[in-house]
């Protein structure tokens, strides 16, 4: 009964407030089958600091002090598609059902690259928190949304509230690559380490861009206990 009342919401829905492709302007979905064929998704792995391309075993070498052992991203943030619908999930008017789009964006990459380490045993997928002030004006973490979702996907164990932020920053956007590392700095805390103990973590955002904010989550995760943590987001900024 429930089911067959949300059906006819959702049909009620879709007629007072029909949904237009934010490309093309056609009717019926946010990112319309023809235009979502049309954007590039990466076939090849990259180091996230310096975008030299590595193969499935490696890290790169030049990098490899780092706390963040590897970066998926399915696409360029350079794509105005995706800029577009990156700015609309994140801000007003809070397009949350962009979500699987996303999402396949994500599973066409790791298609694409074969890599299947996300599917092996001892994985774990972890959003990166926002502050509950930013939660309660969004109305969800954009990064949770696409960590469910994956999890649903890919049927890989989803931990949720276990990294947490506590201490409230400024927007990273507005700042540069040195103030953004200092902005960032000590404001995650793992609350439960035995949750995470010789974990592999696929840490989950939206778009990196300087790595300030995973490179960090992910120094808290390790200290804690994680035997690697990779990034996953749906889109990664140009390095200049």
């Amino acid at each position: 009964m429930f089911k067959k009342l949300s059906k006819i919401f959702n049909i009620i829905l879709d007629i007072l407030f029909p949904r237009f492709c934010l490309s093309c302007r056609k009717e019926g979905d946010w990112i319309c089958s023809n235009c979502l064929s049309t954007i590039d998704i990466l076939e090849y792995e990259y180091c996230p600091f310096c975008m030299q391309r590595v193969s499935e075993q490696d890290i790169c070498i030049k990098h490899q002090n780092k706390n963040l052992d590897k970066l998926f991203f399915a696409v360029s943030y350079k794509n105005f598609l995706i800029k577009k619908a990156i700015k609309k999930f994140k801000y007003p008017p809070f397009l949350r059902e962009l979500t699987p789009y996303f999402c396949y964006l994500i599973i066409s990459h790791f298609l694409l690259i074969k890599n299947k380490t996300i599917l092996e045993n001892n994985v774990l997928l972890i959003p990166v928190p926002i502050s509950s002030f930013k939660k309660r004006w969004r109305g969800y973490n954009q990064s949770e949304e696409i960590a469910k979702q994956l999890s649903t996907s890919l049927k890989v164990p989803i931990l949720i509230n276990n990294l947490i932020k506590i201490k409230k920053t400024r927007p990273q956007s507005n700042l540069s690559r040195i103030e953004r590392m200092e902005n960032i700095k000590n404001v995650f805390k793992v609350k439960n380490a035995l949750e995470i103990q010789d974990k592999r973590i696929f840490l989950v955002d939206d778009v990196f861009t300087t790595g300030a904010t995973m490179e960090e989550c992910a120094r808290v995760l390790k200290n804690a206990g994680a035997k690697n943590v990779f990034g996953v987001v749906i889109a990664r900024e140009e390095i200049n």
